[in-house]
């Protein structure tokens, strides 16, 4: 048995993806796959703020990828928006302060339903979170996960359409946040009457410290079945990856 650190891969079939958008634009994706078992579920991972270094391979969903297909037979597709950065590649087009983002969450939503990925679930963290209020209210998704929601672009209104459609949603919303704090959270999701709302003592924006933590919350929501927390060591091929890339990147 060997420790899952925070950089340690387990086995699972990755595959680089290009999204394509409505409006012409291609986005750099990954998804992984559980290794010899179909998924559950899915997880359709919306990055934190580009401008402050958001993208596919942040921390928490860099750590979904590498570990939850094999833990918790799990799909995690991973992606850029418009004009991100990461290792993977850089998505085409321009930062658009959560408006022509809207055709990137649904080019992700598209292509989970098109190659019938089961029971999709929103991961948003940061902008991601509001990129699922605003956008990810579609037909095809089960509910979200909101991990540090702001609340900066998403309003009452996208609150409400979530309410009434009746799909679950999660919230993790860090003790010591930046921008949106467990007292703040409890008042702007009351208006969701199904949203479940957990705070996270001594959490902070970025997690640090709390991805585990986080990725047991995940895997409840998405998978109750899974027993959680999940196992801290793996019996198995295990690879390190270089994240070397990304030291100045806590987010």
């Amino acid at each position: 048995m060997a420790k899952i650190r925070g950089n340690s891969v387990l086995p699972a079939r990755r595959e680089p993806i290009t999204l394509q958008t409505a409006d012409e634009l291609s986005l750099v994706g990954e998804l992984a796959l559980p290794a010899e078992r179909d998924p559950v579920a899915t997880l359709v991972c919306l990055h934190p703020l580009p401008t402050h270094g958001g993208m596919m391979d942040s921390q928490i969903l860099r750590k979904a990828a590498f570990r939850l297909p094999a833990l918790a037979d799990l799909a995690v597709l991973r992606f850029n928006t418009r004009g991100t950065w990461s290792v993977q590649g850089t998505s085409e087009g321009e930062f658009d302060k959560a408006e022509g983002e809207r055709y990137d969450v649904a080019a992700a939503i598209e292509y989970a339903e098109f190659h019938d990925l089961p029971s999709i679930w929103l991961l948003g963290w940061s902008f991601g979170t509001d990129l699922a209020l605003m956008y990810g209210n579609d037909p095809a998704v089960v509910g979200a996960i909101l991990l540090s929601p702001p609340l900066r672009f998403a309003d009452e209104g996208h609150l409400k359409s979530w309410a009434d459609s009746g799909k679950r949603l999660k919230v993790l919303v860090p003790e010591l946040d930046d921008y949106l704090r467990p007292p703040e959270a409890r008042e702007r999701f009351a208006a969701v009457p199904q949203a479940e709302l957990v705070a996270v003592d001594g959490a902070k924006h970025l997690w640090v410290g709390d991805a585990e933590r986080v990725l047991d919350e995940i895997v409840a929501v998405v998978h109750p079945d899974a027993a959680v927390p999940l196992p801290a060591e793996w019996d198995g091929p295990m690879e390190t990856a270089d994240t070397s890339s990304y030291a100045g990147y806590a987010g």
